[in-house]
């Protein structure tokens, strides 16, 4: 079990949550491509494609989970807040999101910084939910 903003939740904190009609109405899904580098290593890097920002910002949080499980396999409770998110987003050797715009047919690329807002604002929906 994993605790966030006070919430106890299972298998993912950024799982998937129903979509309510405001952040429908805010969000046409637009393909996104998580590139990661998961240390210094460039031997490390990797990608994950999704069909969505709000998919994208699930799979960094459940990358960040599925990480805490292996350092602490013997934890059923692992607790962490937003700057435990941030702390391993600024650590790895990098990230960015690739989001696909229909109006120019082409991906534009985002950084850490960008990231870390839109998870912040992501969560935050969810908590309220």
């Amino acid at each position: 079990w994993l605790k966030l903003f006070g919430r106890t939740v299972w298998p993912s904190a950024c799982g998937p949550q129903p979509p309510s009609a405001a952040s429908k109405a805010m969000e046409r899904p637009r393909h996104t491509i998580v590139l990661v580098q998961f240390s210094q290593n460039k031997n490390s890097r990797s990608y994950i494609d999704y069909e969505s920002i709000s998919q994208a910002l699930d799979g960094i949080c459940q990358l960040y989970e599925q990480g805490l499980k292996v350092m602490n396999p013997s934890l059923k409770n692992i607790t962490y807040d937003i700057s435990d998110l941030y702390n391993y987003v600024d650590n790895l050797g990098d990230l960015c999101c690739l989001v696909y715009n229909a109006q120019s047919n082409s991906y534009i690329p985002h950084n850490k910084e960008w990231i870390k807002a839109r998870v912040f604002e992501h969560l935050k929906k969810q908590a309220i939910m």
